[in-house]
């Protein structure tokens, strides 16, 4: 589908797009894309029971418009595994609040795309179905959780699906697989009938093929606003550290990219965020207590029956003590007004979304980079900052011979967001009426 979403959506209320082919289509690429596992539950009959009635209405913001769920967000009817054996043979009664939102606008759900288990990695390679492949290289992970999520949306078998992101969910993977991935501000998109992972960072975010497409959908769930286009923005260039410590390939294509920006006109300016073992301690004091808590009435039952990484984090979140969660709940509060701050002097930051391409499957407990960091923990670095402080963050491909590489994007709130990154996605991937 080369079509924008909002193009299809108005093909399909005019008449002159059939929902029903377009369902069809969609299967048909998730049964020949089966091979990278990006895709746990295909439901056809659902599918095209849903587009046919689409067909009769010809109405909504997303008429006709294919869908893949994250399977750790309920879809009435549909298996609710959350990625585990633990959870096998559970089936939603009802659907998430974010889905319900999808259909009433016409969305077509065709099943439900691969997660990290219970959301609870940034690999994509524990699954009780076995790991996601990359639709660039299938020898390679696609980062996650929402890794089926942004395998579907790369290999082109739906143009939109919904994910989650807690520290990098949304965002990784749509940097390791080359689509956009957006994480709105916090509560934008409502969190209902999605499985927790820690309540205080959770969000619910949507995987695209562009920009224009991300924000249309999350806009359409939302019931926001469009806003004008801006001119020219003013980045922030971090002044950090860390974002300045890339894999040599991600470093010539950020850098080119920012020099390509300036070139157009935007302004750069270096600012300094919090330090970045501030937000990873107040992540990981949050979200281990959490988790640990949306577990604990099955974990001391079946701790067998999860995954081995994801076990292995939550025998380590439930020694969390209390008063480590109330610190961090005190950071998190002081780390949200100082980036606060620093967002209000500038459109939006920029920084690599990951310091790497995506690693082989076989990688997941190497370490890179001479040893210094694990592939773990480079996938999060850079993105656990904007879930501790719900700021909305984004990441669009940059222009790259080699493996997909993602700019990350991050502003003081949605509108300014999309703006900045519509300008961006303009200049650096050439759409037109850049000028």
């Amino acid at each position: 589908m080369t079509e924008t979403i909002e193009a299809v959506a108005r093909g399909v209320r005019e008449g002159r797009l059939d929902p029903v082919e377009l369902a069809e289509h969609a299967l048909r690429r998730a049964e020949e894309a089966a091979a990278l596992g990006c895709v746990v539950h295909l439901d056809a009959s659902y599918a095209l029971r849903s587009a046919r009635d689409v067909a009769r209405s010809r109405q909504g913001a997303l008429a006709g418009v294919p869908l893949l769920v994250k399977e750790i967000i309920e879809v009435a009817g549909m298996p609710h595994r959350c990625g585990s054996r633990v959870f096998a043979g559970r089936i939603a009664d009802t659907d998430a609040e974010v889905v319900q939102r999808a259909r009433a606008a016409g969305a077509v759900v065709i099943g439900l795309s691969h997660t990290h288990e219970f959301a609870y990695g940034c690999t994509g390679t524990s699954n009780v179905e076995g790991p996601c492949r990359n639709p660039r290289d299938p020898s390679r992970m696609t980062g996650g959780s929402s890794s089926g999520s942004a395998a579907a949306v790369a290999a082109g078998i739906v143009p939109l699906a919904l994910g989650t992101d807690t520290a990098g969910s949304v965002r990784i993977p749509a940097a390791l697989c080359g689509v956009v991935g957006v994480k709105p501000a916090r509560e934008t998109l409502p969190r209902g009938g999605v499985f927790p992972l820690s309540t205080s960072l959770d969000h619910v975010g949507v995987l695209a093929g562009s920009v224009a497409d991300a924000r249309y959908a999350v806009e359409a769930l939302s019931g926001g606003r469009r806003t004008g286009r801006i001119g020219p923005p003013r980045l922030g260039v971090l002044t950090n550290p860390e974002p300045h410590d890339n894999a040599a390939d991600v470093a010539v294509v950020y850098e080119q990219t920012v020099e390509r920006l300036i070139a157009a006109g935007a302004t750069t300016v270096g600012v300094r965020l919090p330090e970045w073992a501030r937000f990873t301690t107040a992540s990981l004091d949050l979200q281990g207590p959490e988790a640990a808590a949306a577990h604990a009435e099955t974990f001391p039952l079946l701790a067998d029956d999860y995954q081995p990484d994801v076990r292995e984090r939550l025998l380590a979140a439930a020694e969390v003590p209390g008063w480590r969660y109330v610190l961090a709940s005190q950071l998190a509060a002081a780390l949200t007004a100082e980036t606060d701050q620093v967002l209000s002097t500038v459109d939006a930051v920029v920084l690599p979304t990951v310091p790497i391409t995506a690693p082989l499957l076989g990688a997941v407990h190497a370490e890179v980079a001479s040893g210094r960091h694990s592939v773990r923990d480079l996938l999060l670095r850079n993105n656990r900052m904007a879930n501790v402080t719900g700021h909305p963050a984004l990441s669009l491909p940059m222009p790259t011979p080699g493996r997909p590489a993602g700019l990350q994007l991050i502003a003081a709130d949605d509108h300014r967001l999309f703006a900045v990154a519509e300008w961006v996605d303009r200049i650096i991937n050439n759409r037109e009426g850049h000028q």
